[in-house]
């Protein structure tokens, strides 16, 4: 495992340490960089507690945040499994990113955008941050945020 990837990947708290939003951040983006199913799963979920047209763009934003963090990342972003309770470095970052975002702190969310893509496309990403983030808050009001019991690839620390 290189610095780099250790860094991020270092445990830093529980995800039962973190509020349903952000938690609920952690979770779809672990579902998303999984594989095309567990995607699948993360749309489904956002159908079932929004609907069918509120749960397709759910989804199209998710994907435009997590595909800006891989394809412009400074760095990948180092994930746990799907299954573990750790929270990694990089997931935090992420976490606190999108809960700043969605409560409105706009330079918070800016500052931590930074960390995790280059520069130019820190505007890109808080934006973004700031649509998931008030979708997930939209998703805790209705129903609980996944828990989900994906096995865990070799790829990932836990």
């Amino acid at each position: 495992m290189s610095t780099h990837s250790s860094r991020g990947g270092a445990a830093v708290g529980r995800l039962s340490d973190l509020s349903p939003i952000e938690a609920g951040a952690v979770m779809y983006l672990r579902l998303w960089s999984e594989s095309p199913e567990a995607r699948a799963d993360a749309a489904s979920d956002f159908e079932i507690a929004l609907g069918l047209d509120q749960g397709r763009a759910a989804m199209m934003t998710l994907d435009r945040l997590c595909g800006l963090c891989a394809h412009h990342g400074r760095r990948p972003l180092v994930r746990h499994g799907l299954g573990c309770s750790c929270l990694g470095a990089d997931e935090n970052c992420f976490a606190q990113m999108i809960a700043a975002a969605s409560e409105g702190a706009r330079e918070d969310a800016m500052m931590m955008a930074t960390l995790i893509v280059r520069p130019d496309f820190a505007p890109a990403l808080a934006s973004l941050s700031e649509e998931m983030g008030m979708v997930l808050r939209r998703m805790t009001a209705s129903v609980p945020l996944p828990t989900t019991g994906h096995k865990t690839p070799s790829a990932v620390l836990h």
